[in-house]
């Protein structure tokens, strides 16, 4: 008897798996992406913005290949890269970085600005990749990102993302299942990037503008997004940073990371150890991320 396949935490029965062989069967001219949205439409497979999760289940249909399950059409068009491989890193954009040496009172008001898909996050990109530690690297999934000004001089960078899988300190402070987790993820954001310009001094910038990019980021998520989120969380390398911003900004500190990454294997730590630090965004996001 044929064995099912679990993928992207979704389990794969051998009926699934047959009515994706009888879906080639009877389209045996169509190539590999119209046959990845007629499956999305079969099972009602979309995001909750209601676009097909094309990609996910181009990449079921990869694994059931490899398993040998299936047998793909040939592949229509051969790209010379894949895109989401080998992007080419920001171009430098040159901003004005004299410096910025005020109090927070004399540098009001700041503008703060979601910059995703506008011709500013060229130039979040391009700073972010100057001079963020980590440099830039291009978000899979939900994601927004912001730009703080003065004067129309950029003065930091916050970039949120879709949330970890599974985080053990998170996970524990919330006290969901592994299905609830599963099912409610996505209510939950994830600041990837931080960055204050290395030309700004000003003191309690940094966690003035996590509370007012806090007090906003929901109902910008739930208007690109259609759902909204409860709760945001981040990592901050312990060797490198205090946290000081997070701190005074109210976060909480919830414990820390393993230091094995999410695709480890070995179960040996094989990165810096992070502090994990979340802030909940409604009160009762203990009760609407439990939601079943």
């Amino acid at each position: 008897m044929e064995n099912s396949l679990t993928f992207r935490n979704r389990t794969f029965t051998p009926a699934d798996i047959a009515f994706v062989r009888q879906v080639i069967a009877d389209h045996p001219e169509e190539g590999r992406c119209a046959l990845s949205k007629r499956l999305c439409i079969a099972w009602s497979w979309t995001q909750l913005n209601g676009q097909p999760k094309d990609m996910i289940c181009r990449g079921l249909l990869l694994a059931l290949e490899q398993k040998g399950a299936i047998r793909l059409p040939p592949r229509k068009k051969v790209p010379f890269k894949n895109p989401l491989l080998h992007r080419s890193r920001p171009e430098k954009i040159e901003t004005d970085s004299s410096p910025t040496e005020k109090s927070l009172r004399e540098l009001s008001p700041i503008s703060i600005r979601e910059v995703r898909r506008s011709p500013l996050e060229a130039l979040f990109n391009s700073l972010i990749e100057q001079h963020h530690y980590l440099g830039y690297t291009q978000p899979v999934g939900e994601h927004l990102k912001y730009m703080a000004f003065f004067d129309d001089r950029p003065l930091a960078c916050l970039a949120f993302c879709s949330a970890a899988w599974h985080l053990g300190p998170r996970d524990d402070f919330i006290g969901w299942t592994p299905a609830l987790r599963h099912k409610n993820r996505h209510l939950i954001a994830y600041n990837t990037r931080f960055l204050i310009m290395p030309w700004v001094r000003v003191p309690h910038l940094a966690s003035h503008l996590l509370a007012q990019c806090l007090k906003r980021l929901s109902s910008d998520w739930e208007a690109l997004y259609h759902h909204p989120v409860y709760w945001v969380e981040t990592f901050v390398d312990s060797e490198r940073f205090r946290g000081t911003c997070y701190q005074a900004a109210n976060w909480i500190f919830l414990g820390k990371t393993t230091g094995r990454g999410k695709f480890d294997q070995t179960r040996k730590p094989n990165r810096s150890i992070k502090d994990v630090y979340g802030y909940p965004l409604v009160r009762q996001f203990r009760k609407r991320l439990s939601n079943g």
